[in-house]
């Protein structure tokens, strides 16, 4: 089992993840940053779970959106579902964060 370290919004986060998912977890989490910070510019401090559920929420829209709109190739669709994915760890992760 692998493990990794990523970065959301200036937080770290350490993973477990299959060995050689290595790679494709930290370009989801760039992926997820990168909406969180454009979120955090345009509605400014609103705390790190709420940032990474409304980042999380916005990712499933798009998800939702491809889903409805456009025929999706198989190997977008596995790079869709593993998004899902991911999207479904974040929203644990802010979870556990708005928990603890």
């Amino acid at each position: 089992m692998g493990q990794i370290t990523i970065s959301v919004h200036d937080q770290k986060y350490t993973l477990a993840c299959r060995d050689g998912e290595e790679e494709r977890l930290k370009a989801l989490a760039d992926y997820v940053s990168g909406k969180a910070k454009s979120l955090a510019a345009s509605l400014g401090q609103v705390g790190d779970t709420r940032l990474l559920l409304m980042s999380a929420l916005l990712i499933a829209d798009e998800l939702a959106e491809c889903r409805d709109g456009v025929l999706i190739p198989p190997d977008e669709e596995k790079a869709l579902s593993l998004l899902y994915h991911a999207a479904s760890e974040i929203e644990g992760i802010a979870a556990t964060l708005e928990s603890a």
